[in-house]
């Protein structure tokens, strides 16, 4: 009997509608994106980028919405754009054509940079939180390392037909490589890694790995 071809994850529930906003979601999110967001137009106008319509704020509000609201195509995502505010974007008219095409230039290191400077009070909040009592295993490594991270390495797939300047590429095109560093105890991202080659062994994340870790800290 012939083996039957595993599917495309992303594709196994195709999506005609975006989820419904939830307003309470809508203004946790804000409350703790949006500072991190201007705290990095200094960063963005040094990259030589101009103020625009589809500059930083709107850019970062989009592509969150995207993802939270699980919107199925950046056509759905700039029609939600004209019709609704995103987050802290008010709605804006602009071509499917300017869409696509920022969405595909857009440098990854500001949601990056964005990242990072979120980690710090999601980290400060989880801190002052209320623990549970770690597992045996794990309260024992405390007692010898500072931290514990998780290592992990998954391949990327690319976004396919959702944005018309890549709608004549095959499906199924993967998008690269990355490895990510989490911390056990928080369950917070560390640091990330990419690496466009999408066969890239996650071996070979290891130099970077070592650079990063220092003595007392076990990765898993």
């Amino acid at each position: 009997m012939a083996q039957r071809q595993k599917g495309i994850q992303d594709h196994a529930r195709k999506r005609n509608q975006p989820n419904v906003d939830n307003k309470a979601i809508s203004q946790q999110l804000e409350n703790l994106v949006k500072p991190c967001v201007y705290n990095q137009l200094a960063y963005y106008r040094s990259l030589g980028m101009r103020e625009r319509i589809l500059g930083l704020p709107l850019m970062l509000a989009a592509v969150l919405t995207l993802v939270w609201r699980q919107v199925p195509s950046a056509r759905e995502l700039n029609r939600m754009l004209a019709r609704e505010n995103l987050l802290w974007a008010k709605a804006t008219c602009v071509s499917q054509q300017a869409l696509s095409q920022r969405l595909l230039t857009f440098a990854a290191s500001m949601f990056e940079k964005v990242l990072d400077d979120l980690l710090v009070p999601l980290n400060q909040k989880w801190q002052q939180r209320q623990k549970r009592k770690s597992p045996l295993g794990i309260a024992q490594a405390e007692k010898h390392f500072e931290r514990i991270w998780i290592a992990d390495a998954s391949t990327l797939e690319a976004l396919f037909g959702k944005l018309k300047s890549l709608e004549n590429k095959p499906l199924g095109q993967l998008g690269g490589r990355i490895c990510a560093l989490v911390d056990l105890q928080t369950r917070y991202p560390v640091k990330t890694w990419f690496n466009e080659r999408p066969y890239h062994h996650e071996s070979n994340f290891q130099p970077q790995l070592l650079e990063f870790i220092s003595p007392q800290i076990v990765v898993t």
